[in-house]
């Protein structure tokens, strides 16, 4: 079988982001096949999409109450065969989001559990326990929500308050407990579903968070509330790997991953793929999920993670790197998502803070030219590394974190849970600017959109971009046009330390050169090459500047 999923450039569609083609101000499927012919001539190979399912759209559809049909907002079930059909002939491959942590609390087996009540089958689907305390007012355990606050909320029955049940993100989105044996085959069946349907597999949401330790023991430790990763205790001596949580990257989750792939491996033409959301430290922990009969995919999140500096940044992809190696698996590389700080904000802010989980009008603002100008050289790093890549949609415009969105149109859970607390991932949800004249900047032929887009979106519209030298549109277009010229995502990696500078990064894939040039000082490109592409303009003699990156072949 082609083992495209090694080297292939898969780019997310939010779709209540991408387009809206029925003026409703939210995204949708009709909307999203109108413009994958814009993403064929960007240059990708495949398609994720964030969740389309009916949904009460608690948690922006993550909060799944049918996973087998359309949620109405996003289309039909008959839209959706049409995008199959249309990437079909575009020659994209359509990967899918699945959410198998938890459900909607409008799903009819969670529905069913309440109205079946305490002991009953229906609710051994779930977790629901009895609380703590002389009269079970106290959660059963300390586990804190991603989301902000207790893990658990207490279901008001006909006669008062009963059992609580466990929600490891909002009080809208049960946990399904995988060691009931008809979550395993409803899943298998859901897969079969979509499977049949022709997509190319899955993109699995919360992947280490499946299985909980037997007993739901209290949590040892600092719980950090939003990436998904429990904390170390402030004497640590080493950060502690992420199953040291009762509820994150348990073992018992491979073996859910093994019958999965059982599943897929009956599928061919082309051969279909998982690929995991899984928050997990260290390297090699994550490479358990990419062992031969489990995953295919893990994105590299510590690459994502690093602050703009030449050793974190070595160090995070020679882990990955050499951790994937040692089981014949390959990197997914990625910078920027629908749960993060887009990278051309987050690489604008002082380096030395921690990453921030959204920003506000009143927070740090990112330097935005600063930010574009490393977001378009650590991209071209991430394009030049043997793997494959994700791009998240509008990185290829350089859209910036939208850092001034008002309190009351804010939408995240985490942000209401806490208080405004955490700001939450509204930032870099922001529909996306198509045509700078146009209304929302062409996302909505009516000018809705269910988040406003800033003032000066209309700078990065596509239009603006299409065919100006320079523009970051251009340089991804051309980028990916090289990267599959030197199939570079099936390259290997050697390093280049003739740089004698710790703030330089370069490395050879096959014929290709890459230097990333994080000092003060400009560098030169090695003697007898041809510069093939750059990050930024070269000083008038050649050399790279600051914040650039190049990509060289000899003469």
């Amino acid at each position: 079988m082609s083992a495209w999923w090694r080297e292939d450039v898969i780019y997310q569609i939010y779709p209540r982001s991408f387009a809206d083609s029925d003026g409703d101000g939210l995204g949708d499927l009709p909307g999203a096949t109108s413009r994958l012919g814009y993403l064929r001539d960007l240059g990708v190979d495949a398609v994720w999409l964030s969740p389309f399912y009916t949904s009460p759209q608690a948690d922006a559809g993550y909060d799944v109450a049918d996973y087998r049909n359309v949620d109405p907002r996003f289309g039909t079930l008959a839209d959706f065969d049409a995008l199959m059909a249309r990437a079909s002939e575009l020659g994209l491959r359509v990967i899918v989001d699945l959410v198998p942590n938890h459900c909607s609390d409008e799903h009819a087996w969670f529905q069913a559990a309440l109205a079946a009540g305490p002991g009953s089958p229906e609710r051994s689907r779930f977790y629901f326990r009895d609380g703590q305390g002389p009269d079970g007012s106290l959660p059963p355990n300390n586990w804190m929500s991603v989301f902000g606050g207790p893990a658990w909320t207490r279901v008001v029955g006909p006669d008062g308050p009963e059992q609580w049940y466990l929600h490891l993100f909002d009080s809208k989105q049960p946990d399904w407990d995988w060691t009931y044996p008809d979550v395993r085959t409803e899943f298998e069946s859901v897969l079969r579903f979509w499977l049949d349907k022709g997509v190319a597999g899955f993109r699995v949401d919360v992947a280490h968070g499946l299985v909980k330790k037997a007993g739901l023991p209290d949590h040892p430790g600092e719980q950090h509330t939003l990436a998904g990763v429990s904390a170390e205790p402030d004497d640590a001596a080493e950060p502690l790997p992420t199953n040291h949580s009762p509820y994150w990257d348990q073992d018992g989750v491979h073996e859910i991953y093994r019958s999965w792939r059982a599943v897929l491996d009956t599928y061919s033409a082309p051969q279909r793929i998982l690929c995991a959301e899984a928050w997990v430290t260290p390297p090699e922990r994550m490479a358990h999920y990419l062992r031969p009969d489990e995953m295919h995919q893990a994105f590299a999140f510590d690459f994502l993670e690093c602050h703009w500096d030449a050793v974190q940044l070595r160090e995070a992809i020679t882990a990955d790197t050499a951790a994937m190696a040692q089981i014949g698996a390959s990197c997914t590389w990625v910078l920027s998502n629908h749960d993060v700080v887009r990278h051309a904000s987050r690489l604008g802010l002082d380096q030395g803070l921690p990453r921030p989980h959204g920003i506000t009008a009143d927070d740090p603002q990112p330097d935005h030219i600063l930010g574009l100008r490393r977001a378009r050289s650590a991209t071209m790093a991430m394009l030049a590394l043997p793997g494959a890549a994700y791009l998240y949609q509008g990185e290829e415009l350089g859209l910036p974190e939208h850092t001034s969105l008002p309190a009351e149109v804010r939408q995240d859970p985490a942000f209401h849970r806490t208080g405004g607390v955490e700001t939450g991932r509204d930032g870099c949800r922001v529909p996306l600017p198509w045509a700078a004249d146009a209304p929302a900047c062409g996302f909505s032929p009516t000018g809705a959109s269910w988040l406003p887009q800033p003032e000066h979106w209309a700078e990065y519209a596509v239009d603006a971009q299409l065919g100006v030298a320079g523009s970051t549109l251009e340089l991804y277009r051309q980028l990916l046009r090289l990267r599959r010229a030197h199939r570079l995502g099936a390259g290997s990696l050697e390093w280049d330390d003739s740089y004698a500078v710790e703030s330089v990064l370069a490395w050879r894939n096959g014929d290709l050169h890459v230097l990333v040039n994080l000092g003060a000082e400009p560098v030169s490109v090695p003697a007898g090459h041809r510069v093939a592409a750059s990050s930024a303009p070269l000083t008038a003699d050649g050399r790279v500047p600051l914040d650039t990156a190049v990509w060289s072949v000899a003469d």
